[in-house]
Parts: structure tokens; sequence; C-alpha cells
């Protein structure tokens, strides 16, 4: 889509673009991070910068949805007509965004997310087939209590091909945790 509204942020470190089909873009600038010069100190030095400054990606989301406002009857586009940056706080940046009638404030924040990547179990020490839940032996089912326990008799929760090493299991094996930041 083509862009119809575009705003660096106060620092020039963020770029935020809107586009005719009501997405904001933002774009983040990397060639400061290598120098560690900041937009302020290279204005104060008063001096040519020799390249241009280069941004990369950081997200996209889309800001406004067409509506039709039935009072007026009148069909409103979800083009951005303007956006402007508010003042940062705790590592998020925030911003303004509007069409012709609604205006947006956005939050945009890194978030760490976690997930559950592997389980740490060495397959080389494996005993049996590793199953260790399996069905019962017993051919009649037996009455069950909402907490999963029987009324009667005992079930047989390990199967017969798997065979506990002498002096136990050697470890315990848990899934391992990734934290992932979006």
């Amino acid at each position: 889509d083509i862009i119809s509204a575009i705003e660096f942020d106060k620092t020039g470190d963020h770029l935020a673009t809107g586009d005719r089909g009501g997405r904001v873009v933002l774009f983040e600038r990397t060639d400061t991070k290598d120098h560690g010069v900041s937009r302020r100190d290279l204005e104060r030095m008063d001096y040519l910068i020799s390249r241009h400054p280069e941004f990369r990606y950081k997200t996209e989301f889309q800001s406004h949805e067409p509506e039709f406002d039935y009072l007026k009857s009148l069909e409103i586009e979800e083009k951005i007509n303007k956006i402007r940056w508010c003042q940062t706080a705790n590592s998020a940046l925030f911003l303004l965004s509007t069409n012709d009638k609604t205006i947006k404030f956005w939050k945009v924040q890194e978030k760490k997310v976690k997930k559950i990547s592997d389980m740490n179990l060495d397959p080389s020490k494996a005993v049996g087939n590793g199953s260790i839940a399996s069905s019962s032996n017993s051919s009649s089912p037996k009455p069950c209590l909402a907490n999963g326990s029987s009324l009667g008799g005992s079930y047989n929760y390990l199967s017969h091909d798997f065979s506990f090493p002498p002096g136990g299991l050697p470890s315990l094996h848990l899934p391992v945790v990734v934290v992932l930041i979006q």
C-alpha cells in the first residue's frame, strides 16, 4: 500500500509509517548502536555524517479497519492520516494513529515469551520403550472418582516391557523452558 503518514520519534531512533490500508509499520535505527553516538551528540559536533542512517523492520500492526458511520451515512476509510509519538516509559514505545474518525493509542514493547522446547532426556539411557503411563491390565472398567482415583482394585500403571534399573531411575527428566523475546 501507499504510505500516507510518516513520523520519527524525538530521538530519531524509531520511525513509524502509516499506509492507506490502515497498517502501522515501525522501524528501529541500527547504525547508532555500532558507533555509540546519539543523534544529539552528532548535532552538537556540527559536521556532516558520511553515511545515511540505517533502519531495520521492528514490527507492524493493523491500526484501523474500514467502517461505516450510520448516522452520517458515510464510509470511513482505514487510511492513516497522522502518526504522533508519545513519551516513552519502561522501555515501551507509545504512539497515536488516526484516520478520519478515530484516534488510537498504541503501546509497543518487547515481551518475553516462555516456551517448552525440549526434554532433557538422554535416549541412550532409556530402558524398555520408555512408556510409563499405559492402559490397565484389567478388562473390566472400574468406577472412577472426580479426582481420577479408583473406587475398586489396584491398577497396574506400568507396561510389561518397562523395567526399572537396579537402584531406581538415575535422573529426573524435566522439560527445558526457553525464554523468547518478541
